[in-house]
């Protein structure tokens, strides 16, 4: 049984729970069990929620600047304009999440899971993504400057006016003409082996 009325501690259950417009920075949230929590509008900047389940969590417009995310279960949380910059979500699982115009810039990301993933407009900027896995993610109009992107799976992923300005893409995994071909480059964009640029680059600025 959820305790709504327990206070933030590792391991606490606040499932289905509305916790919305709170201060939360910094609080050790580890392993707690946050199915379907109403996170909106709440400061969790530097928080600890390694290993915790967020799975269909509610993060709209949720700060989470430099939270621990190690290994957690966001299958399904949403969070339109949230901000997870610097955050760590290493081995996070985050497939069908639904982040669109979030903040992930400088974020580690490294092995996450992101299949299906929602992230239409999001700022990917200086991440790390090595081997975390895009398939069949929604980028459109993500923000991939700087991103780390090694072994980085992108198969089937909708790349329309996705902006890898300045990425280097060459140990992508998945990606074809197709896709590069409708996304955003610059002369300093590195194509996978067998790639090639276009020969003008789709990028109507906005």
């Amino acid at each position: 049984v959820a305790g709504c009325s327990d206070g933030p501690a590792a391991g606490v259950d606040w499932s289905k729970c509305e916790k919305r417009r709170l201060i939360l920075r910094g609080r050790n949230l580890s392993k707690g069990n946050f199915e379907r929590t109403d996170f909106s509008k709440s400061d969790l900047a530097d928080a600890n929620f390694a290993g915790a389940d967020l799975t269909e969590a509610d993060f709209e417009y949720a700060r989470l600047a430099g939270a621990d995310l190690t290994g957690a279960n966001l299958s399904k949380a949403s969070g339109s304009r949230a901000n997870f910059a610097g955050a760590v979500l290493k081995g996070a699982d985050m497939s069908k999440v639904e982040m669109g115009r979030s903040d992930f810039s400088g974020a580690d990301l490294t092995g996450a899971n992101l299949q299906k993933a929602e992230l239409g407009r999001t700022k990917l900027k200086d991440a790390v993504l090595d081997g975390a896995d895009m398939s069949r993610a929604e980028i459109a109009r993500a923000i991939f400057a700087g991103a780390s992107l090694k072994g980085t799976n992108m198969t089937g992923a909708y790349t329309y006016l996705t902006r890898f300005e300045g990425a280097d893409l060459s140990a992508v995994t998945g990606l074809t003409q197709k896709q590069l071909a409708g996304a955003c480059g610059d002369d300093k964009t590195r194509p996978p082996a067998g790639l090639t640029a276009p020969d003008e680059w789709p990028c109507a600025q906005e």
